[in-house]
């Protein structure tokens, strides 16, 4: 990643040292997850599409610890596997939006709220800003080499209310908990990084 763009991120001290963590992130780009598990102070293991395990990818992913979901139903397989990352004290990265999109935190599903309820872990809030500003002039899948991408890591918070209900109503409850703490900090990201435009591309240099 340092290599290709100019990566800024600000807030990596926020992140806990030890112990489980989900990392929560705004999803604009496809080069948005690659981009945190390379800035990330610790190792990463990310939810990621199956349809991206294709060819030597699938090894390389694997290889590297990210997860393989299925999209389209409940995947416990997936599920186990990243319950299993937090209960090791790892951490676990998910794109609450459920998949790449104006990278707003404006719809949340109801995955991250399971998984922060579910082990305990607490959430830190991640904005990944610039890598949608424009594309490269060599492909459109990439924003120019050498430009600059900010990652803004955010206050860690817990999900629950300290209950420890699982119910759907909990979970809902949860998710718009979520979400306002999500929002807040992209928000703080942007007058941060001087990227205040709506969506997820960027205005900054």
């Amino acid at each position: 990643m340092y290599g290709l763009w100019k990566p800024r991120v600000l807030g990596a001290w926020k992140v806990p040292a030890t112990g489980p963590v989900i990392l929560a992130v705004n999803h604009s780009h496809n080069i948005d997850g690659p981009m945190v598990m390379g800035v990330a102070p610790r190792p990463t293991h990310f939810l990621i599409k199956k349809e991206a395990f294709v060819g030597p990818l699938d090894p390389f992913l694997l290889g590297i610890g990210q997860l393989k979901v299925d999209r389209e139903i409940a995947d416990r397989a997936a599920i186990t596997d990243a319950l299993g990352v937090l209960a090791s004290g790892g951490v676990l990265g998910i794109f609450p939006e459920g998949t790449r999109g104006e990278g707003d935190f404006a719809s949340l599903r109801a995955g991250l709220a399971y998984f922060a309820v579910r082990s305990g872990a607490p959430i830190v809030p991640v904005a990944v800003l610039g890598s949608s500003e424009r594309t490269s002039r060599l492909t459109k899948a990439l924003p120019p080499l050498r430009s600059r991408v900010d990652v803004v890591f955010g206050d860690p918070f817990e999900a629950g209310d300290g209950s420890g209900r699982r119910t759907r109503q909990a979970l809902d409850e949860a998710t718009g908990r979520i979400q306002k703490q999500l929002s807040a900090h992209l928000d703080h990201a942007r007058h941060l990084t001087g990227r205040r435009e709506n969506t997820g591309r960027a205005t900054g240099r």
